[in-house]
């Protein structure tokens, strides 16, 4: 059964929530205050999460029955930090990340169909099975990927930057990346072309705390990611990332630092992901009861259904049907991609070189 494509656009900010906060650099290491939401935004912020959740989900579980192959890595419990970053962001801005990406491209509007498709290789696929998980693109979305390279995304995403700059079209490029990409060379060299160029850029370090399986204390000499940028004179913060209101008060102020023509900013966001680092990783290096007290009292979608039940009555009722309309997105998505041809073979010859426009 074909279902209605959702309406992803963010309501209107109210007055209230959009009352900025003190800007904190990243020599001071505190987290952002953290601001009310209307019940609409709630309500956003709700189902898009929830819709991330339960795509991934499904992901999980068609990666299991063989469905999906090769790599795979699912968002759950990092919701909230595209979301929040999504409603601070404006028409035309871009986005661009690493290979924990399927919760982006959800974020940014691209259709569950073509997304689930891709993953399982069909020609319905946003890159008409050819991609994967960690290869799609949308320009209508102003998506540019999912990229498998660690860190690489960081140097286009300033590449985005530098193109907005150049066109003058007051577009901000979201450059995402962890807190293991965040080591990286070509992350510095960024950096200082971004600052010195004053790029309208947001990097944004999803700090998840193992990267791909080592805690940041092992593996980082500077575990505050917020100060990462002071070499380069680029102002940082730590931002709360499993409190979608907290992220979305950071973003403003960072996207507006950025299109105002200061240039780059920085937002660790401290975050956490439930599952191992990709579909093969058993996370054997934490432990359960770790990942059980994150999922009671940090978990980014039960703390927005518990301020909807406490603060605007909505009963239980409500929550599960709004639940019950994603879950019939998601099941479409996958019945769509379990369906869905795989791409001719002539494919494997096309999308290879760009032709110039003839006159």
């Amino acid at each position: 059964m074909a279902v209605a494509a959702r309406k992803s656009k963010a309501p209107a900010q109210s007055r209230a929530a959009t009352k900025p906060a003190k800007a904190r650099s990243g020599s001071e290491g505190a987290l952002s205050n953290t601001p009310s939401f209307t019940r609409e935004e709630d309500l956003h912020a709700y189902r898009e999460m929830l819709l991330i959740r339960r795509f991934e989900e499904k992901a999980g579980q068609m990666y299991g029955m063989g469905l999906i192959g090769g790599f795979c890595h699912l968002y759950i419990g990092q919701e909230a930090v595209v979301i929040g970053m999504q409603m601070a962001s404006k028409d035309g801005d871009q986005v661009i990340t690493g290979y924990r990406d399927h919760g982006h491209m959800l974020a940014c509007g691209m259709e569950s169909r073509g997304v689930m498709a891709e993953l399982t290789g069909r020609r319905g696929g946003y890159s008409h099975g050819k991609g994967g998980s960690m290869h799609m693109f949308s320009r209508e979305k102003n998506f540019y990927g999912g990229h498998g390279i660690v860190g690489a995304q960081v140097a286009l995403g300033t590449g985005l930057a530098f193109a907005d700059w150049y066109r003058g079209d007051n577009s901000v490029s979201m450059t995402y990346f962890g807190d293991g990409a965040a080591n990286q060379g070509q992350v510095y060299e960024s950096f200082n072309m971004a600052q010195l160029w004053k790029l309208p850029v947001v990097f944004v370090i999803e700090n998840n705390r193992y990267a791909m399986g080592t805690a940041v204390t092992r593996a980082s000499a500077q575990t505050d990611f917020s100060r990462r940028g002071i070499s380069f004179n680029i102002p940082g913060e730590q931002v709360d990332g499993m409190d979608v209101r907290a992220v979305r008060e950071a973003g403003l102020r960072a996207i507006e630092h950025a299109r105002s023509g200061k240039g780059p900013y920085i937002l660790e966001m401290q975050t956490y992901r439930y599952r191992g680092h990709s579909m093969s990783d058993p996370a054997k290096y934490r432990s359960k009861d770790e990942v059980q007290r994150m999922r009671e009292e940090h978990d980014p979608i039960e703390q927005v259904r518990a301020r909807l039940i406490r603060d605007f009555k909505i009963g239980e009722d409500e929550l599960k049907a709004i639940d019950a309309k994603v879950r019939e997105i998601v099941n479409d998505a996958a019945e769509f991609a379990t369906h869905d041809p795989e791409p001719d073979p002539s494919e494997l010859y096309t999308d290879i070189l760009l032709e110039a426009a003839r006159g």
